[in-house]
């Protein structure tokens, strides 16, 4: 019977998220990935190479899944306040992306797998500002933009400080998502007055 490569190396990818999402780079073990794979940790080395190799798969394997699942949809401030509110719902959901970035961020520093494509996405995302946005300046789209994907990428990286400023109650979710969509619009329609479209 012929060994089924790609089922196993997605086994390996699957796993291997899990442990690095909740881990990190240092804290992952390759034999708990293997174990959860159900596969020897030798395929780890034979398919991807070193730990850090196989943490670059796993970025690149999301990034190519989830990057462009939430788009700026129409125009205007409310437009980047609508995005936020959609992306904050996506990582709500799915917290994988902005865990495995932030411990990119932490532990690789200024490596970043697959840079010119990620640099090519980011600057996709900048122009989508500007077009929801004409006349926002480069500088401040990309700002506006960075600031959309912290306050949404903070919520699932970092609970247990939002549980200790504002508490755990049932409506939590919703209070924070009005939050950030609030203050999104807030600084988009300071933008767009700047810019002398609002």
């Amino acid at each position: 019977m012929a060994w089924d490569t790609d089922r196993t190396k997605r086994l390996l990818l699957e796993a291997a998220t899990a442990e690095f999402c909740q881990f990190g780079l240092a804290g992952a073990r390759v034999d708990r990935i293997a174990a959860a794979a159900g596969v020897n940790k030798e395929r780890i080395y034979q398919y991807f190479g070193k730990k850090d190799l196989l943490f670059d798969a796993v970025v690149a394997d999301i990034l190519s899944k989830v990057v462009d699942e939430v788009r700026i949809e129409g125009s205007g401030p409310e437009a980047l306040a609508d995005y936020a509110g959609r992306l904050f719902d996506h990582h709500h959901e799915d917290a994988t992306l902005p865990r495995l970035l932030f411990w990119e961020g932490l532990e690789r520093g200024g490596y970043v797998v697959n840079r010119p494509d990620r640099a090519a996405n980011c600057s996709n995302k900048v122009d989508s500002v500007i077009r929801a946005m004409p006349g926002t300046s480069r500088e401040d789209a990309a700002d506006l933009m960075l600031t959309i994907i912290a306050l949404c990428d903070a919520w699932p990286v970092l609970p247990e400080l939002d549980g200790l400023m504002a508490g755990k109650e049932p409506s939590r979710v919703e209070r924070r998502r009005k939050a950030i969509v609030m203050t999104v619009l807030s600084a988009a329609r300071g933008l767009a007055q700047e810019a002398g479209i609002a």
